[in-house]
């Protein structure tokens, strides 16, 4: 399922919110309505937290079906709910706290920042379960802004060359394509959340743009 709402109230819907094909992480304060529409597109279950304290969730970790790596900064009884909603949950060391701007990954493979450490990068390898990558791409080193990933497909930034898609294509083990969101967005991995089973865009998105996002996530054979 796709859908184009405003649920944030600014575009920067994979700011705030966390999605995986089982469970979707949003603010606390988020409206009862946004969560309704978010369970009924991606399919999940809903959990209210936070990490840090702050509702930045999407900017402040990054999930796949095998684990969750996080700012570390994060708050012990943040850590202790993830715990309990049997998610294995690790902090990763350094300076660099906002993991979901630098860091795309799905269940075959992760993309992150070059400035990321050695120590780092094997954190995020044994808890996402997952080979790992080091790289910038389109000339920049926010990764998790620029790239929308599933299990299914990518949709990264329309500044992207051939060979950077050829690259994330080996590398997520999916097809993709370039797109924007929000009338050429081009951050559509801060500007979206997805899964296996749908996709949340910027309101603003126009139907050119929800029609490529459609065939780079993989849901064009899927019967809606």
């Amino acid at each position: 399922m796709l859908k184009r709402v405003d649920i944030v109230g600014n575009p920067n819907i994979g700011v705030f919110i966390l999605a995986t094909d089982d469970l979707a992480i949003v603010p606390y304060n988020l409206l009862d309505e946004k969560i309704d529409v978010i369970k009924e597109t991606l399919d999940v279950d809903v959990v209210k937290s936070s990490i840090s304290g702050c509702s930045l969730i999407g900017s402040l970790a990054v999930a796949n079906s095998n684990g969750m790596v996080v700012s570390p900064h994060v708050l012990d009884r943040e850590i202790e709910q993830f715990k309990e909603l049997g998610i294995n949950v690790a902090t990763v060391p350094g300076q660099y706290t906002a993991l979901g701007n630098i860091v795309a990954a799905n269940d075959k493979g992760a993309i992150v920042s070059p400035f990321l450490s050695k120590e780092a990068i094997h954190v995020i390898e044994e808890t996402l379960d997952v080979n790992v990558e080091s790289t910038s791409m389109v000339g920049s080193d926010i990764i998790g802004s620029l790239i929308q990933v599933t299990n299914k497909g990518f949709l990264i930034s329309s500044q992207a060359v051939k060979s950077e898609i050829n690259f994330a294509q080996e590398v997520f083990g999916v097809e993709g394509d370039i797109g924007t969101v929000g009338r050429g967005i081009s951050l559509v991995g801060a500007c979206s959340i997805a899964n296996s089973n749908g996709a949340i865009v910027a309101k603003d998105s126009t139907g050119p743009e929800m029609a490529r996002v459609e065939e780079a996530l993989g849901f064009l054979d899927d019967d809606f």
